[in-house]
């Protein structure tokens, strides 16, 4: 078992980070320790202390977005977006908690009434990723504070830092330090967490191979909350668009933002055969210019690298596989450097290959698909176990109409990127992309359970039929 985690800037390799493994029942137990008195303070006082949290997030944006982007790699401006998704969380939840978790009472005779009240569960675990290692997790735990829960954060072991910062929020904004804890360690304390019995849940964001683990952990406990926002092989369909020019731009933005790791990003280009190729040239166009670059260089770059070599390994070994199947490479794939994890984006014709693998390759690689005609780009796009996003670039509304009718996906777009996706909407899919709890907006379905209650102020009650009559009984 490793003693410490140490974080590195993947950009160049530099150690930014260092600290000893924690202990996932020591965790535990301080946050059931610290539940009941969170959970007793009104919901005002806790909303007040996330908005006193989102304004702290405010005032340290600079030095925030500088470390997201030293532990992932990503470009500084895209760092800062991230900060201001932390920020906009809180109003967000909020508004949420009262509209998806509301109290209501309807008043019936006698001053006999029917309540609707809604109750934390208790000490929620999270797990979080490193693509967005501050606003994913942030996601989770805000609409889970909101609702009284207390939590034990696990960041990703790529970005622990992250992790700590947005733990150090919570608590400077005057969240109990033993309601927010904080659990550094790999994949082993990760397991220890999920499966301790002091958890009421578990809130997850990760790969599918990582959420069908917990799955199956969490099949014979019904009693414990498990929300999974899984992956994507989000399909991106371009037919009859009036402007090439402004889909390529939208096909760059859904495959190769954040270096291709995102969970809505598109990886499958879905496009009609002999009307594609003025698109697939006015993609390679926009590739040809995209920079490619550490997250603060002079101009700022579209991409930077993705997580580690190990990544940058298994995203090029994809990109050889499809090759080696039949794959016609358009824009090929390659490390910038060799021992720093820097690609470029890769661009691939993948109609002739049979039997394609249904995989989420994380990272900046698109797969080109031709079809020959709009019934098969449907049944190409829904060919994929996952459910995640999908995006219609077109300018016929009956299309579109067409498309979101049948389409299998929890995010549908129409003339905007499949990763374009909004923090006020529900955000989760169906097949192999979730549980079907979906975050965002609903978390707060997730963060709290409901309580109905019949009420009266006086006991009152009596039987009126299936008793022997007293009188017959003298």
């Amino acid at each position: 078992m490793t003693d410490s985690i140490i974080s590195t800037n993947p950009a160049t390799g530099e150690t930014i980070w260092e600290a000893p493994v924690g202990d996932a029942d020591a965790e535990v137990t301080a946050a059931r320790g610290g539940w009941a008195g969170w959970a007793s303070q009104s919901n005002s006082y806790r909303i007040e202390t996330m908005r006193r949290f989102a304004n702290i997030v405010r005032g340290k944006t600079d030095e925030f977005a500088a470390l997201i982007s030293r532990e992932t790699g990503k470009p500084l401006w895209e760092a800062r977006t991230e900060v201001e998704a932390v920020v906009n969380k809180v109003d967000i939840s909020a508004d949420a908690y009262f509209e998806r978790t509301p109290s209501r009472k309807k008043e019936g005779a006698l001053s006999e009434q029917n309540a609707l009240r809604h109750k934390p569960h208790g000490v929620l675990a999270v797990l979080g990723p490193f693509n967005f290692p501050a606003h994913l997790p942030n996601g989770h735990i805000v609409p889970a504070l909101i609702a009284g829960n207390a939590i034990v954060f696990k960041p990703s072991e790529k970005t622990p830092a992250v992790g700590e910062f947005l733990v150090g929020c919570y608590h400077e904004a005057g969240v109990p330090e033993n309601v927010v804890r904080l659990l550094i360690g790999g994949p082993e304390q990760g397991k220890e967490l999920a499966g301790h019995e002091g958890i009421d849940g578990l809130l997850f964001t990760g790969s599918v191979r990582g959420g069908l683990a917990l799955h199956q952990q969490f099949a014979p406990r019904p009693d414990k909350i498990l929300a999974l926002e899984l992956g994507g092989n989000n399909p991106l369909v371009v037919w009859d668009s009036p402007d090439i020019e402004a889909s390529a731009a939208i096909v760059v933005q859904s495959a190769y933002m954040t270096a291709g790791q995102r969970c809505t990003a598109a990886r499958r280009l879905i496009v009609e055969e002999g009307k594609h190729e003025p698109l697939i040239e006015a993609v390679c166009k926009l590739i040809d210019r995209i920079i490619i670059g550490p997250p603060d260089a002079d101009p700022a770059p579209f991409m930077g690298c993705v997580i580690d070599n190990k990544s940058a390994e298994a995203v090029t070994d994809g990109f050889l596989d499809l090759m080696m199947k039949g794959g016609n490479p358009i824009a090929h794939l390659r490390r910038v450097e060799d021992d720093k994890p820097f690609l470029t984006p890769g661009l691939i014709d993948v109609t002739s290959v049979e039997q394609r693998a249904d995989e989420e390759i994380f990272g900046p690689l698109l797969q080109v698909i031709r079809v020959p005609d709009f019934g098969r780009a449907l049944a190409e796009a829904n060919n994929t176990r996952f459910g995640l996003s999908a995006s219609l670039l077109s300018g016929s509304p009956d299309l579109y109409n067409r498309f979101w009718a049948n389409i299998r996906a929890g995010i549908v777009n129409w003339n905007k990127p499949t990763n374009g996706a909004s923090s006020a909407s529900p955000f989760g899919g169906i097949g192999f992309s979730g549980n079907h709890r979906p975050s965002a907006y609903y978390a707060a379905d997730y963060c709290a359970y409901p309580v109905a209650s019949a009420e009266a102020p006086a006991v009152r009650a009596s039987i009126t039929v299936g008793l022997k009559d007293p009188a017959a009984e003298v």
